[in-house]
């Protein structure tokens, strides 16, 4: 029974990919967020900064570039939020119910759904940079294959911490909620502050105090800053702003995340523990 979680992991991603319009909808929705506002973006920011002049040693990158990886974070960010609402649909389906009365550990479906969330999150993720890179995105600047292998691995590294996290969650507040509007209230409420105060579409640096230091506390920023190292380069000028990341920068990061990802996964373990579907 220890390897029940993968049962529930092919499950929900069998269930993923059946249900043709939210499979292209989850696809096509960063795509065009990238194609239509990144483009219309990119000519009006590029226009305004290019009279700044860029630091020696770093390197100029476009909006479009700068904000690819901000549309990265957001559709992770979005997909693990929406992704317990499979657990919701258990519940209101009397499945979860037959699920909770097996011999099933309860940390399974809690693992499997979480897993299989994370594995859409690496989907989306990997169409997105490619689609990106067809409209002119400048990922992986002048690297070697070996280094652009080990790039994407660390981004799906951050990625999958980051996701595992917001699962974790979504399933929480999934089994405390009783209908699918009142977790789409929920999550929406979430996903603005979590999205706007970040540095996923702007610096963060003339951001007033108040709002740097809930940006400090926002998971969203550690995610963003760890995809735009490993796909951009640890030293780039974007938007008027310089960014230099050193090894300890994205250890930090990363640090954040999986601390994050920690207290999140004790918090949907009490809850599926204590949880009572009647």
């Amino acid at each position: 029974m220890r390897m029940a979680f993968l049962t529930i992991y092919w499950r929900d991603m069998i269930r993923f990919v059946r249900f043709r319009a939210l499979l292209f909808s989850s696809l096509l929705q960063p795509a065009l967020w990238m194609a239509f506002f990144g483009v219309a973006m990119s000519s009006n920011f590029d226009r305004l900064t290019s009279a700044v002049p860029v630091p020696a040693g770093a390197f100029s990158v476009e909006y479009l570039t700068f904000m690819a990886a901000g549309v990265i974070a957001m559709t992770t960010l979005f997909t693990s939020l929406f992704g317990g609402i499979s657990l919701l649909f258990d519940k209101n389906w009397g499945l979860m119910r037959e699920m909770m009365a097996s011999p099933i550990p309860r940390t399974d479906i809690m693992i499997g759904i979480s897993l299989s969330g994370m594995t859409k999150s690496f989907i989306q993720v990997l169409i997105i940079m490619v689609f990106g890179l067809l409209i002119g995105v400048n990922f992986f600047p002048g690297y070697p294959p070996l280094q652009i292998a080990y790039s994407v691995l660390g981004l799906l590294l951050f990625v999958g911490v980051f996701s595992l996290g917001f699962l974790f969650l979504s399933s929480t507040i999934s089994m405390r909620m009783e209908s699918p509007e009142g977790l789409q209230g929920v999550i929406t409420l979430l996903t603005l502050p979590l999205f706007f105060v970040s540095n996923a579409l702007y610096p963060i640096q003339a951001f007033p105090p108040f709002l740097q230091a809930l940006s400090v506390l926002n998971p969203l920023t550690y995610l963003v800053t760890g995809i735009r190292y490993f796909t951009i380069g640890s030293d780039f000028f974007a938007i008027g702003t310089h960014y230099s990341y050193t090894a300890i920068d994205i250890l930090i990061a990363f640090g954040a995340l999986a601390t994050f990802t920690t207290v999140m996964y004790a918090v949907a373990w009490q809850t599926f523990r204590k949880a009572v579907i009647t």
